[in-house]
């Protein structure tokens, strides 16, 4: 009766501490379609575990695509100035969440097409809420800023964000993310 009691009770912590180490993929619905993003826990934890927590608040729906850069990415993640419902042309892209920076979790990922990665100021350990998807490589970024994710399906959906000014990027009614959901 002693082994039976030890089983079930490694049974019953096995299957229900799941953890964010469960949640690893995101579900972005974007008005063109479905994009679905493989998140990397192991080479960028902090990160991960940061846009976990925003998409389970709902902070990022709604939020535009504030800075889209043909043939190189589009970013979005500005929780504070970003909703398109309350957007504020002149101060979008300067915002983030009210956490603490992140400190940096750069790591060997390239920056390829399809890579989410995390913003930053010029300070490496600035990351807070906002991210960018690659349209194309950059080998410039890999190891100066952090991937946390790809793009898995969907990329064809990510490529019709409406892109920005050249030079900028900076868009006049852009696109917005409609909804994030964890997979």
């Amino acid at each position: 009766m002693k082994i039976f009691h030890i089983l079930l009770l490694i049974i019953i912590v096995l299957t229900s501490d799941k953890g964010d180490t469960m949640e690893n993929k995101l579900i972005m619905k974007l008005k063109y379609g479905q994009v679905e993003i493989e998140l990397f826990h192991e080479d960028a934890p902090n990160h991960v575990k940061r846009v976990l927590k925003l998409v389970k608040e709902g902070k990022y729906n709604g939020v535009a695509f504030h800075r889209v850069i043909e043939g190189f990415m589009a970013q979005t993640g500005d929780v504070k100035f970003g909703n398109i419902n309350e957007f504020n042309q002149q101060m979008v892209g300067t915002g983030s969440s009210d956490l603490p920076n992140l400190k940096a979790e750069f790591n060997n990922i390239p920056h390829e097409r399809g890579t989410v990665s995390m913003a930053r100021s010029a300070n490496p350990d600035s990351a807070n809420s906002q991210f960018f998807i690659c349209f194309k490589s950059a080998p410039h970024l890999d190891r100066q800023y952090t991937v946390f994710g790809k793009v898995i399906s969907g990329m064809e959906f990510v490529d019709q964000i409406k892109k920005g000014e050249p030079g900028t990027g900076s868009v006049d009614k852009p696109d917005y993310i409609e909804k994030i959901e964890i997979k």
